[in-house]
């Protein structure tokens, strides 16, 4: 048995807007298909998974018990560029890694971490740290 990871689902309220806040972000394209709309990497990043943005009604109302990680040698920088895209700062926090917590334009969570750059970053990952 094998299997790939190849979409992350969104549903949106505003699956256009959505997708071009996640597409600014990570660099992307913004692509329609089958009716649907989608964010890609160009044709030369070497990863092969694509986020699509479903239409719903109703908007987000809990907690994500999921949620993506994207890394940076620069955490301030990304934050001031991410907040300027239309995500939303929540927290800041330091361990072996600084990493600040943020949602998206509809309210998702994601970090932005910056690995080895908390203040020990040569100590053992605290419990549930998950290698942040």
């Amino acid at each position: 048995m094998s299997l790939a990871l190849r979409v992350i689902t969104f549903d949106a309220r505003e699956p256009r807007t959505l997708a071009r806040f996640w597409a600014d972000a990570l660099g992307w394209l913004v692509e329609e298909v089958r009716g649907e709309i989608a964010v890609e990497p160009p044709a030369d990043v070497p990863w092969d998974v694509h986020l699509l943005f479903l239409p719903v009604l109703e908007g987000k109302t809990a907690k994500n018990r999921c949620h993506p990680d994207l890394h940076t040698d620069d955490l301030d920088r990304e934050v001031v560029r991410l907040t300027g895209l239309g995500a939303t700062e929540v927290s800041r926090h330091a361990d072996v890694s600084r990493w600040a917590v943020l949602h998206d334009p509809e309210g998702n969570e994601f970090c932005v971490v910056q690995p080895g750059a908390g203040p020990s970053h040569t100590a053992t990952p605290a419990a549930g740290d998950h290698g942040r």
